[in-house]
């Protein structure tokens, strides 16, 4: 017998397998985006002798109305009664999620909270080739798309006390602790204005939180250097399509892939207790862009963050 039609047999063995393992990969990958995680992460950074303080971390919901599965999961947050919420940005993904997004958040919007916005707040999502989320950022800015109803998402955070943290300072008192903010706009789009930050962390306040959608290194440096106890960021998707074991290819930004997400130290090489230094959290956030609905080793994630008092 001729190899030929072995070999088309073979060939076209080969590629149905392939097709076949590709479709189940898919199917991994978009399945992935509902598997909604809460990851509790303890921060010693309080006063000693301090009652603990519970911050939930939100980011990146990237909401629709037909996001019924994570609608009601968000929802379900308000079980966890944190003191604090602070919400890193990318709320929206649609003309009418601000509803979505506030109904929601429902109870936690009577919760003391902090906010900045991100690109994906800003701007429509737009289509975009897939592999651009595993690889290095390449500077290009969508903003030629229609806006989306930031306006309103921020009317209603303010209404019910939430502190817009958009390139400016605030304070709130939670718990009889007084808590110092700061925070930059979009570093994605280059919104931050840090001039207008600078400056030293309050030393009267018990905790100072920094706060920034994306975490640029530039943003890490000075909120660091400024000595801010802690910042808190989102953007990366925790690298969205990660290898086993959720190690990161890329962040969308300077930041290194090896902290894509969770607590880490900034400067990475410090060590707590070091002057310059800061805890930092990135959050992997709740959602994708709609044109790009797939997450691999990297499952959807809020935080419930339990800062301690440092020992005495």
């Amino acid at each position: 017998m001729s190899l030929t039609p072995l070999l088309a047999r073979g060939s076209a063995a080969l590629l149905g397998a392939a097709a076949v393992g590709g479709a189940a990969v898919t199917a991994y990958a978009v399945r992935e985006t509902r598997q909604f995680t809460l990851r509790r992460v303890e921060v010693p950074l309080l006063p000693p002798g301090a009652d603990p303080l519970r911050v939930l971390h939100l980011s990146d919901v990237h909401m629709t109305p037909r996001h019924h599965r994570k609608q009601e999961w968000l929802a379900g947050l308000a079980t966890l009664r944190p003191d604090l919420v602070v919400d890193t940005g990318d709320n929206l993904a649609h003309q009418g999620a601000v509803p979505a997004v506030t109904d929601s958040l429902g109870p936690l919007l009577d919760v003391p909270g902090v906010f900045v916005h991100g690109s994906n707040d800003y701007y429509e999502p737009r289509l975009r080739n897939p592999l651009r989320y595993v690889l290095p950022d390449d500077g290009t800015r969508h903003t030629d798309v229609p806006q989306l109803p930031w306006r309103d998402l921020t009317a209603r955070f303010v209404e019910h006390g939430w502190l817009d943290l958009t390139n400016t300072r605030g304070r709130l008192e939670v718990n009889g602790l007084d808590l110092a903010f700061v925070g930059v706009d979009d570093p994605h789009l280059e919104y931050d204005d840090l001039a207008a930050v600078a400056g030293p962390a309050d030393p009267g306040a018990d905790v100072r939180l920094a706060v920034a959608h994306a975490p640029y290194l530039r943003v890490l440096d000075q909120f660091a250097a400024d000595g801010h106890d802690a910042i808190l960021a989102g953007h990366t998707h925790g690298g969205q399509v990660c290898l086993p074991g959720g190690r990161a290819l890329t962040t969308n930004c300077d930041l290194e892939p090896e902290r894509a997400r969770g607590l880490h130290r900034h400067p990475a090489d410090s060590e707590p207790g070091d002057r310059g230094a800061a805890w930092l959290h990135v959050s992997a956030g709740l959602g994708t862009s709609p044109y790009a609905q797939v997450r691999v080793a990297c499952r959807p994630e809020a935080t419930l963050l339990t800062f301690l008092p440092l020992a005495p």
